[in-house]
């Protein structure tokens, strides 16, 4: 690590920014910002801002400044980019630090450079790009070095992406640009649908965390939540249970499997009997689902395992490639 110039990974996520430095994550933080309306200023980020969802007057605007892994507010990402390098290299920013922002497959070039220009805009004096799976995978250490393929499913709060990776590559990708804030619009659909309350997506996401799955449970759990009756427009209790998670779950779930299995249509076939030895590595916040790496493998036929590190092994492997970009060159966007 050079003395003075700072180098850090910074996976700009959907839900979630993650920045490692070196191989300790020094920021993980909901990516939602709280701006005053009339002025454009920022009031409050990640955690005090994902709080205020929902829960404040019109002057007060919470944005979700990424979409679908993408900027979606440009000036609001670049402020906020530029406030974190501060809190972490220092006020005075004398040595400038260098960035490798990791980014979803399949992005346009558009939303390329306006990743690229918002790094170069909050201060750091070099901004290096890397797509996220190659990223993931050097966060878990999987052998992508080598000739064998390595597969890699990468379930994001924005996009879902699956890739396989070979020879410090990625051999062959496929994106959706859905995720786990899709899957709380389902939760949230089929609460209205079935038992006639409307809830909000903080509370459709904690249903996710606290009793969702993927496949039915043994132990089946419970939680009693607050909604609005869509016809009274009055508050009422609902009682959910994981089973009634599955199966609003069931829709967006199995968008992943047909992603994967686009996937798999075109990867070579000395690749896919790699890929059936090895498994499938599963990272994200969606890996964090019960039961998830069952569902996949019983609908893939390939063994699929969560990794130790989901939600901050993207930032890692951004880290980490850091200091092999001769080795990556050819995988690495350097504007």
């Amino acid at each position: 690590m050079p003395v003075f110039s700072r180098e850090l990974g910074i996976d700009l996520g959907t839900l979630n920014i993650v920045i490692a430095e070196g191989k300790q994550i020094i920021l993980q933080e909901p990516t939602v910002v709280a701006i005053v309306a009339d002025e454009q200023k920022m009031v409050e980020w990640g955690q005090a801002a994902r709080d205020m969802l929902g829960r404040v007057s019109e002057s007060i605007e919470v944005v979700r400044p990424m979409q679908h892994g993408v900027i979606a507010e440009f000036e609001v990402t670049e402020n906020l980019l530029h406030f974190l390098i501060k809190k972490i290299c220092g006020p005075m920013l004398v040595f400038r630090p260098k960035l490798i922002l990791t980014v979803p497959y399949g992005i346009t070039s558009v939303e390329t450079r306006a990743v690229h220009e918002a790094g170069l805009g909050a201060g750091s004096r070099e901004v290096v790009l890397i797509k996220q799976p190659l990223a993931a995978g050097l966060g878990i250490d999987l052998p992508i070095s080598t000739p064998s393929g390595n597969m890699i499913i990468s379930l994001g709060g924005g996009t879902n992406q699956a890739a396989v990776l070979a020879m410090n590559d990625i051999v062959s990708a496929v994106t959706s640009r859905t995720g786990g804030l899709a899957m709380d619009d389902a939760i949230i659909s089929y609460v209205r649908k079935k038992y006639g309350v409307i809830i909000g997506q903080p509370t459709a996401e904690l249903l996710k965390i606290r009793i969702g799955a993927a496949i039915s449970q043994e132990n089946q759990l419970s939680i009693e939540v607050q909604g609005q009756d869509q016809v009274t427009s009055l508050p009422r209790p609902v009682s959910l249970t994981t089973d009634d998670i599955v199966e609003a779950l069931q829709g967006s779930l199995n968008e992943v499997v047909v992603m994967v299995k686009r996937l798999l249509e075109k990867t070579p076939p000395e690749l896919i009997s790699d890929i059936i030895d090895r498994g499938v590595a599963l990272c994200g916040g969606g890996a964090l689902l019960r039961g998830i790496d069952k569902y996949l493998t019983k609908s893939l036929g390939i063994p699929a395992y969560p990794v130790d590190n989901p939600l901050t092994c993207t930032a890692e492997g951004a880290s980490r490639a850091m200091g092999m970009r001769e080795t990556l060159r050819r995988s690495l966007v350097i504007l």
